[in-house]
């Protein structure tokens, strides 16, 4: 039996306020179908492991968890601090953010790299190549960034500047959500000014943390009632070569503004040298198979699922991820109870709010769903 409805009301009701940046696997809208299958197990710690922008973070810290947020990404890192380490009152941080929008604007590495010329209005081309921000915009950038690195900030407070910096670039970019091509006209919103805001943290009297490293590292350290857990799936396209862009690679300007490192750049898209296939390639996008046959992405999912020292766990699937769907059900199977199965057509805009777990299946293979899983490990 199922229960197909728009996403209900009720849950979105239910659901806090989040922040974040155009992301490429965004949970938000799936976000009121997490929290209500956390809501089903007596959980009180959470492990967001792959939090990206944390917005899953967020939510469960203003729902009452103590919520342990990692990822691999420095720029998920500063987030992190922001939005779940920051004790004070938002207001105590405006004149920090007044006095960076005062900054006067510079010519920098961002500029010389990133910063393009409006020309007639259309084009985006500089010297040969499309860059994602207008250069009145960059050189705002340079003489902010610069700014926050001589200020000596604490780490929390840092956090919440360069968040501040990375949503308001965020608002003026000309890019699609991502940083490894470009439009080919302005958009718009590249003509606007950048203008830093406080970021929109809520105070939760939680316990938090926030973690940066390898995932499996994280979990041989961390033992939580729940885990939460969204890989970044390869894609499914046996015709995908192997040299394919890596997600980390994805979001690789947002590091460098973190790090401000200043580091050596290739390609068109002007990345970071250390975000190379050979570099930064993920266990979970390995196109390749493993010696039983198993798609290596597979058998990583298996590995998190066994490594997680929690006794429940949510797990997101996409239908365009490497994993087949007999072969993800198998490797839950072998690993816990299943418990729930939450379906949502992310095209329709639809869900299927009590998906029997022995029905997702059949649905598993169409395009453009996304699946919750509530395991039982014990």
């Amino acid at each position: 039996m199922t229960t197909e409805t728009l996403f209900p009301e009720l849950l979105l009701d239910q659901t806090p306020p989040t922040q974040g940046i155009k992301y490429i696997g965004s949970k938000l809208r799936i976000l009121p179908h997490i929290l209500e299958l956390a809501r089903k197990v007596p959980a009180q710690t959470v492990l967001d492991g792959f939090s990206g922008t944390t917005r899953v973070s967020q939510a469960f810290a203003q729902k009452g968890y103590d919520v342990i947020s990692s990822d691999v990404a420095v720029w998920s890192e500063v987030f992190g601090n922001a939005y779940l380490k920051s004790t004070g009152r938002r207001s105590d941080y405006t004149e920090l953010i007044d006095h960076l929008n005062a900054v006067p604007p510079r010519d920098g590495w961002f500029t010389m790299h990133y910063g393009g010329h409006p020309n007639d209005g259309s084009s985006v081309q500089t010297n040969g190549l499309k860059r994602p921000w207008q250069i009145h915009n960059t050189r705002k950038l340079d003489g902010i960034r610069e700014e926050i690195a001589q200020l000596s900030l604490d780490p929390v407070t840092e956090s919440v500047a360069l968040t501040s910096l990375i949503l308001g670039l965020d608002q003026v970019d000309s890019t699609l959500g991502h940083f490894v091509s470009y439009l080919r006209e302005w958009s718009p919103r590249s003509y606007k000014d950048l203008r830093l805001q406080v970021p929109q943290f809520v105070r939760t009297g939680g316990s938090h943390s926030v973690m940066r490293g390898d995932i499996f590292d994280i979990l041989s350290n961390v033992s939580v009632d729940l885990a939460y857990f969204d890989p970044p799936y390869g894609s499914n396209n046996e015709k995908m070569p192997p040299s394919r862009v890596r997600y980390a690679s994805y979001y690789h300007i947002w590091t460098s503004v973190c790090l401000f490192d200043k580091p050596d750049l290739f390609g068109k898209a002007l990345r970071r040298q250390d975000t190379s296939d050979e570099v930064a390639a993920s266990v979970f996008e390995d196109f390749r198979r493993a010696p039983d046959g198993q798609f290596n992405a597979v058998v990583a999912i298996e590995q998190v699922i066994r490594s997680a020292q929690s006794r429940w766990l949510i797990l997101s699937y996409s239908s365009g991820g490497r994993a087949t769907a007999d072969e993800l059900d198998a490797v839950m199977k072998r690993n816990g109870e299943l418990v729930e199965v939450v379906e949502v057509d992310l095209k329709r805009n639809v869900m299927a709010s009590m998906r029997w777990t022995n029905e997702w299946l059949r649905d598993a293979e169409s395009s453009n769903r996304e699946f919750l899983f509530l395991l039982d490990k014990q």
